[in-house]
Protein backbone atom coordinates (compact mmCIF):
# COMPACT_ATOMS: atom_id res chain seq x y z
CA UNK A 1 0.00 0.00 0.00
CA UNK A 2 1.42 3.41 -0.96
CA UNK A 3 1.85 6.19 1.60
CA UNK A 4 -0.97 8.15 -0.04
CA UNK A 5 -3.36 5.18 0.05
CA UNK A 6 -2.42 4.50 3.67
CA UNK A 7 -2.99 8.13 4.66
CA UNK A 8 -6.34 8.27 2.87
CA UNK A 9 -7.42 4.99 4.51
CA UNK A 10 -6.44 6.40 7.91
CA UNK A 11 -8.35 9.60 7.14
CA UNK A 12 -11.45 7.58 6.26
CA UNK A 13 -11.25 5.76 9.61
CA UNK A 14 -10.79 9.07 11.41
CA UNK A 15 -13.80 10.58 9.65
CA UNK A 16 -15.89 7.57 10.62
CA UNK A 17 -15.00 8.12 14.29
CA UNK A 18 -15.35 11.89 14.12
CA UNK A 19 -15.96 13.79 17.33
CA UNK A 20 -17.82 16.26 15.11
CA UNK A 21 -16.48 19.44 16.69
CA UNK A 22 -16.70 22.12 13.98
CA UNK A 23 -15.73 25.76 13.90
CA UNK A 24 -16.07 28.34 11.14
CA UNK A 25 -12.81 30.31 11.27
CA UNK A 26 -13.59 32.72 8.40
CA UNK A 27 -16.35 33.01 5.79
CA UNK A 28 -16.21 29.84 3.69
CA UNK A 29 -13.58 28.22 5.94
CA UNK A 30 -14.49 25.39 8.31
CA UNK A 31 -12.34 23.36 10.71
CA UNK A 32 -13.65 20.03 12.03
CA UNK A 33 -11.87 18.02 14.72
CA UNK A 34 -12.04 14.45 13.45
CA UNK A 35 -9.79 12.78 16.04
CA UNK A 36 -8.59 13.78 19.50
CA UNK A 37 -6.70 11.30 21.64
CA UNK A 38 -4.19 11.60 24.47
CA UNK A 39 -0.96 9.78 23.62
CA UNK A 40 -0.64 6.95 26.17
CA UNK A 41 3.15 6.80 25.87
CA UNK A 42 3.76 10.58 26.02
CA UNK A 43 2.12 12.04 29.15
CA UNK A 44 0.61 15.48 28.62
CA UNK A 45 0.58 15.20 24.80
CA UNK A 46 -2.31 14.47 22.42
CA UNK A 47 -2.79 13.78 18.75
CA UNK A 48 -5.49 16.02 17.32
CA UNK A 49 -6.51 15.69 13.66
CA UNK A 50 -8.53 18.35 11.89
CA UNK A 51 -10.16 18.59 8.49
CA UNK A 52 -9.94 22.10 7.01
CA UNK A 53 -12.44 22.84 4.24
CA UNK A 54 -12.28 25.95 2.09
CA UNK A 55 -15.03 27.01 -0.28
CA UNK A 56 -13.85 28.36 -3.64
CA UNK A 57 -11.87 31.55 -3.06
CA UNK A 58 -11.99 31.19 0.75
CA UNK A 59 -9.18 31.05 3.27
CA UNK A 60 -8.34 31.67 6.88
CA UNK A 61 -6.87 34.78 8.44
CA UNK A 62 -3.21 34.96 9.39
CA UNK A 63 -2.81 32.85 12.52
CA UNK A 64 -0.68 30.75 14.81
CA UNK A 65 -1.27 27.42 16.44
CA UNK A 66 -0.59 26.51 20.08
CA UNK A 67 3.11 26.99 20.90
CA UNK A 68 3.33 23.26 21.68
CA UNK A 69 1.98 22.15 18.28
CA UNK A 70 3.97 20.15 15.75
CA UNK A 71 1.81 19.84 12.61
CA UNK A 72 1.78 17.65 9.50
CA UNK A 73 -0.66 18.94 6.83
CA UNK A 74 -1.69 17.18 3.61
CA UNK A 75 -3.96 18.50 0.86
CA UNK A 76 -6.75 16.01 0.20
CA UNK A 77 -8.65 17.89 -2.51
CA UNK A 78 -7.95 20.92 -4.67
CA UNK A 79 -4.98 23.19 -4.01
CA UNK A 80 -3.96 25.31 -1.01
CA UNK A 81 -1.80 28.44 -1.02
CA UNK A 82 0.28 28.50 2.16
CA UNK A 83 2.94 30.75 3.65
CA UNK A 84 4.64 29.93 6.92
CA UNK A 85 7.07 32.36 8.60
CA UNK A 86 9.45 34.02 6.13
CA UNK A 87 9.32 31.18 3.60
CA UNK A 88 7.94 32.04 0.16
CA UNK A 89 4.26 31.38 -0.48
CA UNK A 90 3.73 27.93 -2.02
CA UNK A 91 0.73 26.27 -3.66
CA UNK A 92 0.26 22.66 -2.57
CA UNK A 93 -1.76 20.35 -4.80
CA UNK A 94 -3.83 17.34 -3.70
CA UNK A 95 -1.42 14.70 -2.37
CA UNK A 96 1.27 17.20 -1.32
CA UNK A 97 2.15 18.01 2.28
CA UNK A 98 4.12 20.28 4.58
CA UNK A 99 4.91 20.58 8.26
CA UNK A 100 4.86 23.37 10.82
CA UNK A 101 7.03 23.53 13.92
CA UNK A 102 6.01 24.86 17.33
CA UNK A 103 5.78 28.66 17.25
CA UNK A 104 5.48 28.98 13.46
CA UNK A 105 3.38 31.82 12.04
CA UNK A 106 0.92 30.71 9.32
CA UNK A 107 0.53 33.93 7.35
CA UNK A 108 -1.40 32.55 4.35
CA UNK A 109 -3.77 29.59 4.15
CA UNK A 110 -6.14 29.96 1.23
CA UNK A 111 -7.90 27.93 -1.44
CA UNK A 112 -5.91 28.44 -4.64
CA UNK A 113 -9.08 28.17 -6.76
CA UNK A 114 -12.01 30.54 -7.14
CA UNK A 115 -14.16 27.77 -8.64
CA UNK A 116 -13.36 24.49 -6.80
CA UNK A 117 -13.39 23.63 -3.07
CA UNK A 118 -10.22 22.53 -1.27
CA UNK A 119 -9.63 20.29 1.77
CA UNK A 120 -6.62 19.53 3.89
CA UNK A 121 -6.01 17.19 6.79
CA UNK A 122 -3.77 18.48 9.59
CA UNK A 123 -2.31 16.18 12.24
CA UNK A 124 -1.26 17.96 15.43
CA UNK A 125 0.93 16.64 18.23
CA UNK A 126 0.08 19.15 20.93
CA UNK A 127 -0.09 19.62 24.70
CA UNK A 128 -3.34 18.03 25.84
CA UNK A 129 -4.19 21.23 27.73
CA UNK A 130 -4.06 23.31 24.50
CA UNK A 131 -7.69 23.21 23.38
CA UNK A 132 -7.73 26.03 20.80
CA UNK A 133 -6.15 24.91 17.51
CA UNK A 134 -6.28 28.17 15.51
CA UNK A 135 -5.20 31.41 17.19
CA UNK A 136 -5.94 34.38 14.87
CA UNK A 137 -3.48 37.28 14.77
CA UNK A 138 -4.75 40.30 16.64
Amino acid sequence: MTKTALLLAAAAVLFATSVAAQETIAPGAKVSVVFDQALPNVPGKSMRVVLVEYDPGAGSHSHRHPSSAFIYARVLEGAIRSKVNDEPEHTYQAGESWMEKPGDHHQVSHNASDTQPAKLLAVFVVDTSDRKIVIPDK
